[in-house]
Formats: C-alpha cells, structure tokens, sequence
C-alpha cells in the first residue's frame, strides 16, 4: 500500500511538473512563439537546418512522429517553397531532404525569437541559479535518455561558467602533449578566451561547448572580426570523444549562426600540420587562400588562413 502511494505521488509530481513546463515555454498557445507554426512543424525545420541530407524515413523515427503526418507537414513545406530534395545515390527511392534558402530564413527568424525567449526566462535568475537550472535540466536529459541510448551520443549547450578555464586548460594541455607547443599556446587562448567574455555580443558572437557522458568533449567560438566577417576560433575535440562527428556538428553550428546573425563570410587560422581540423574545414566548404611561414609555440610553423563565403 505504501510502495503504491509513493508510486502515485512521484507521477503526480511528473505530471505537475510537466504541466508547468508545457505552460512556462508557452506549448499551450496557438503556433509556436506567435507563428503560423506547431511545434511539430519547427521540430521538423529544426532537424532539416542541423542535419540536411535526411530522408523522410529518417525524420519519422527521428521524431516518432506518425508517416502519414510527417509526408503532411512536408508536403505544406514543399508548397511553400521551404524543402529541397534531393535523389539518394544509394537507392534512387529515397529522396534526401534539405532546408531551401527560403527554408533557412524562416527557421533563422523563429531560432532568434526562440533565443529571445530563453535569454528572458533566464535574465529572471541570478547566474546561480540559471547554473542550477542547467545542470538540473542536464540531469533529467541524462536520466531519461539512458535508456534505450540515443544515435547521438552527446549534445550542444552554450557557454556557462567555469567552461573558459576548460578551454583554456585542454588546449594548453592537449597541444602540449599531441605537439609539443610551449606554454605560449595556453597564453594565447587564455587571451582569446579573456576578450570573448569582456567583450561578449550574444547577437552575433557563441561559444559553443560539447558534452558527452556529463564531460566536457570539445568547443568552438565564433567571434565578430568586422560587419560582414566573423572568425572562427579554438576548434578542439577531446581524444576520448573523436571519430563522433562532434567537430563537424561545431563548424556547422557556426556557419548556421553566422548566416543567421547576417555575416557574408566566416575566417579562420590554423596550422598546416593539423590534419584532422583541415579535413573538417575543407569538408565544411573553407577553402585555404593563405599560408605564412612563422615560429610559434617553439616551433617552425605553417600558418594558413580558411575562408567560407556564405
């Protein structure tokens, strides 16, 4: 009878909670965030933006939303000229599917409101408690994903205390042991990382940070290098964490905000001898329009400037 009770009470605690949170990021309302959309329509935008190339199949047990309901929301996508496709080369059934430039803009303008909308709910709390929050919804997404164990394993946040002295450590640390570079490296991120955080323009500027398994796994930062031209900066995957994809998800999460925040093209600097970083850029569409030799970090060196044009 006892073990009944508590039974009942941790669902009604499940069940008000949910009705809280349905409420508290406005679900109830009609269209998301004031929008012609449901939310099971900018579900589907949100995965065409961050992973185009899915078929339909893909999306449908992706979102488990019902086949015949998807083939309606992207039929109502096509009319409005929101949807690409494209011919699988693997089986000529399939058709790959992919946001159009139109598709794009009207995704980048709900993902700003959408990003209005969290920046206010958290400006209510003071930064412990916004930490508080995070890592108790961090909690909840571990806990229920455990089981059955999702395709991705791990996922994207912003930025948050405490993660530039991540960066600034495993960079020192891990370019020391992979490279040999002196402690002029750890100086120079420690620089980068002290600028972003003074100087910090939320509209058109992200850090990016990767966990796997509650750790830490990698980070990216984009920076405003002018109007039209953003940089992007400190691109590093731990060791335990590489052969994921978690390096290409970071440079495409920076070329989506970039297009989104209105640059015309995105640079950046690396080195010739950094392989595996130079496959991702190319693979990204940068393409090497400079090289310089130099000495830094105690060594001989090639530096190469990248550049995307969007």
């Amino acid at each position: 009878m006892a073990a009944a009770a508590r039974s009942d009470a941790r669902v009604a605690s499940v069940r008000g909670f949910n009705r809280f949170y349905t409420k508290q990021i406005g679900l109830l309302r009609n269209g998301y965030l004031q929008s012609v959309f449901s939310l099971s329509q900018v579900r589907v935008l949100y995965e065409l933006a961050h992973r185009p190339g899915l078929t339909a199949t893909d999306l449908a047990r992706e979102l488990e939303l019902d086949p015949g309901y998807l083939s309606r929301i992207l039929l109502g996508f096509s009319k409005r000229s929101f949807l690409v496709r494209k011919p699988s080369e693997s089986d000529a059934r399939q058709r790959h599917l992919a946001l159009s430039p139109k598709g794009n803009r009207v995704f980048a303008q709900l993902d700003l409101k959408t990003q209005a909308e969290i920046e206010g709910m958290l400006a209510r709390l003071s930064p412990g408690e916004q930490t508080r929050l995070i890592e108790a919804m961090q909690t909840i997404q571990r806990l229920l994903a455990a089981q059955p164990e999702t395709k991705t394993p791990y996922l994207l946040r912003l930025h948050q205390p405490g993660d530039m002295g991540w960066v600034i450590h495993r960079h020192g640390a891990l370019y020391a042991q992979e490279f040999g570079w002196d402690e002029r490296f750890e100086a120079l991120v420690a620089e980068i990382a002290a600028k972003f955080i003074h100087k910090f323009d939320p509209k058109r500027e992200r850090c990016w940070i990767a966990e796997k398994d509650g750790g830490i796994a990698g980070s990216v930062f984009l920076v405003r290098e002018s109007e039209k031209v953003a940089r992007l900066r400190l691109l590093l995957v731990e060791p335990s964490a590489r052969g994921l994809g978690i390096g290409n998800r970071l440079v495409e999460e920076c070329t989506r905000f970039a297009r989104q925040a209105g640059y015309k093209k995105i640079t950046l600097w690396t080195q010739s001898i950094l392989h595996a970083a130079r496959h991702i850029y190319k693979k990204a569409g940068y393409r090497l329009v400079k090289q310089e030799r130099h000495r830094e970090f105690g060594y001989d060196l090639v530096g190469e400037t990248w550049d995307l044009n969007l």
